[in-house]
């Protein structure tokens, strides 16, 4: 606890306005906005997956195998969310920047031929470790994020989320700055030591703030959104300018540093907002002074404990396996077991399986569709980007949009979820029939639809089975999609394909030379897998549309009642409230900054 001396001229001390911002939790949320535009490295597979085919031999089935364990390793992170359970962000986000270094580095040591060829399994080794570090991101700044901003979660879902889907983007503009563009060894290298050095600078910054939802705090989210809003639009314009011009290397640095721009520019709306948090507490503080006149210290009231969740200790997971087949209601803490273990878990896995397994598939393969429909290597560069930009669309739509639809109207998140899964089929119906230019088209609708699932599920999952247990439940609700992945990707359209590369060699009476890379021409060679991932896909959407109607009365009420407080005072608006014995408490960073207890150091305080 910190002591804070009043005085008629406000307050008094050492704390300046830098190191409030810098201990605050909306520079806290900053940083997760950085790290989450750097964690994004396992959606740009298709940038360098044709740099790992022809450098080590690879066919389709092989490349397809590896693309699953990078699915493997981004969504299963049920490790990471068990060691953030009861260990402080630091710890999570530490880890992860080991893997991300250790994993990406190996690949480019063997991409680049600084080592001897390694094993097949080595590789899928590699690309797992690295693609799991993101994870230990997600879990270590987006739970923490949710965590310190509760009844704003579909906002704070959907900005994270849409930063992760605009970081292939990104990445690729610092990429082009950093090496130019001839150089695609070179963006594994810069996928290896980028995100760890982004999360290595934001280490001391992530923690848990307890706090209750302020009025007001939802249309702070909107000034985030327009920045974003303003960078995807930049990042648009650029890639398209880029396909149809050569750019030089000034060019591309100038290109970068205007991005660099954009990633610092919602700094000014955490320092405007601390700065007026800062005043009307020291304002408040001011003229408590005048009835206090004395040195009062900055406590929590005697209820504080009851009024916001505490972070489970070694002793509560005893009480996992009790009352499995007995769960609370819906929106109160479920435990572990008993979340995995209900029907609502089991219809958001399959809807996961089918519908984000089949746009995975579709991300996975970009690379190699647009090569067999003789897209050029620029071409193929820009349908990525444009697929990283627009799931960062999807991301921040579903993420406003079903917070909006679901605060004034009670519409049901899971039936935005629907929705999505219905629209997805349309851009896998696109790859299978195979147009002229309709990889551009197909890239926009598969990466806002994917980009769109991920914070509609997991606001879903945070509004059934609570948030005592998130960083968990979070996290087992992305391990669907590698298995789906593994089902339409690795056994479908891997082995569809080289069963049509194989035929088309017979046709020239070739055969297969060991050792080289297996390729396939033509609409065909996609065009069977992907008419079975749409029919998947429409499974996937009548499976979603179950739990619409099972949640529909649960989403008509207020589902974020408990995490409001009633505001009928000026002080109480900025989070001030005065105890019956003249104790003044601020329910918001202050308590949180100067003392810096995590989760962790509050159960060890108890």
């Amino acid at each position: 606890m910190v002591a804070t001396e009043f005085t008629s001229g406000g307050l008094r001390g050492t704390k300046t306005l830098t190191y409030h911002v810098l201990t605050g939790r909306w520079f806290m949320l900053f940083a997760s906005l950085l790290i989450m535009a750097a964690a994004g490295a396992a959606y740009m597979f298709g940038m360098f997956s044709n740099e790992i085919k022809t450098s080590l031999g690879y066919d389709q089935t092989t490349l397809n195998l590896l693309s699953f364990f990078k699915d493997l390793g981004s969504t299963v992170g049920i490790i990471s969310g068990l060691v953030n359970e009861i260990t402080p962000p630091w710890v999570v986000l530490s880890m992860g920047i080991i893997m991300n270094f250790l994993g990406y580095f190996m690949i480019w040591l063997a991409v680049s031929g600084r080592i001897a060829k390694p094993q097949v399994w080595q590789m899928c080794l590699y690309i797992c470790i690295g693609a799991n570090s993101q994870t230990f991101a997600n879990t270590g700044a987006l739970v923490t994020s949710v965590k310190n901003f509760p009844g704003s979660r579909g906002s704070v879902l959907g900005l994270l989320k849409g930063y992760v889907g605009l970081s292939g983007a990104i990445i690729a503009q610092l990429y082009h700055a950093f090496y130019g563009d001839h150089n695609p060894q070179a963006l594994i290298l810069l996928i290896a030591w980028l995100p760890a050095a982004v999360s290595f600078l934001f280490l001391p910054t992530l923690r848990t703030f307890y706090t209750v939802h302020p009025p007001n705090q939802n249309k702070v989210f909107y000034h985030f959104l327009y920045i974003s809003l303003a960078l995807a639009g930049f990042l648009m314009v650029l890639i398209i300018i880029q396909n149809k011009f050569t750019f030089t290397k000034p060019q591309y640095v100038a290109d970068g540093v205007v991005v660099f721009f954009f990633l610092l520019l919602p700094l000014v709306v955490v320092f405007r907002e601390e700065l007026n948090q800062l005043r009307a507490t020291t304002q408040c503080l001011t003229d408590s002074a005048s009835q206090l006149k004395v040195v009062t210290e900055v406590i929590p009231p005697p209820n504080m404990e009851q009024q916001v969740p505490s972070a489970p200790t070694m002793n509560s997971y005893s009480s996992y396996s009790g009352n499995v087949f007995k769960p609370p209601k819906r929106g109160e803490d479920y435990t572990i077991l008993q979340a995995l273990f209900s029907i609502d878990m089991l219809i958001l896995f399959m809807t996961t399986t089918f519908g984000a397994g089949g746009a995975l598939t579709a991300v996975d393969n970009l690379g190699q569709i647009g090569r067999s429909l003789g897209y050029s290597r620029k071409s193929i560069t820009t349908c990525v980007s444009l697929l990283s930009i627009w799931n960062y669309l999807g991301r921040v739509v579903a993420g406003y949009a079903s917070e909006i639809l679901l605060t004034k109207y009670k519409l049901p998140r899971p039936s935005m979820l629907t929705i999505v899964l219905l629209l997805s089929c349309i851009g896998h119906i696109l790859i299978a029939l195979g147009p002229p230019n309709s990889l551009y088209f197909a890239s926009v609708i598969i990466g806002f639809c994917l980009g769109a699932q991920w914070p509609l599920m997991f606001a879903i999952i945070s509004e059934i089975f609570g948030l005592k247990y998130y960083s968990t439940l979070y996290n087992f609700g992305q391990v669907a999609s590698p298995v789906g992945s593994y089902i339409l990707n690795v056994r479908l359209t891997g082995v569809l394909y080289d069963k049509e590369a194989l035929k088309q060699l017979k046709g020239k009476g070739m055969t297969r030379q060991e050792g080289k890379d297996l390729n396939c021409v033509g609409v065909q060679c996609y065009r069977m897998a992907f008419i079975i991932i749409t029919v998947a896909t429409l499974f996937a959407c009548i499976v979603s549309f179950i739990l619409v109607v099972r949640t529909r009365k649960f989403y008509k009420g207020d589902i974020y009642r408990k995490y409001r407080v009633e505001h009928k005072t000026g002080e109480n608006e900025m989070g001030i409230t005065k105890t019956g014995n003249g104790v003044v408490f601020q329910t918001g960073a202050t308590l949180a900054a100067p003392s810096g207890l995590g989760e962790q150091d509050k159960n060890n305080r108890k």
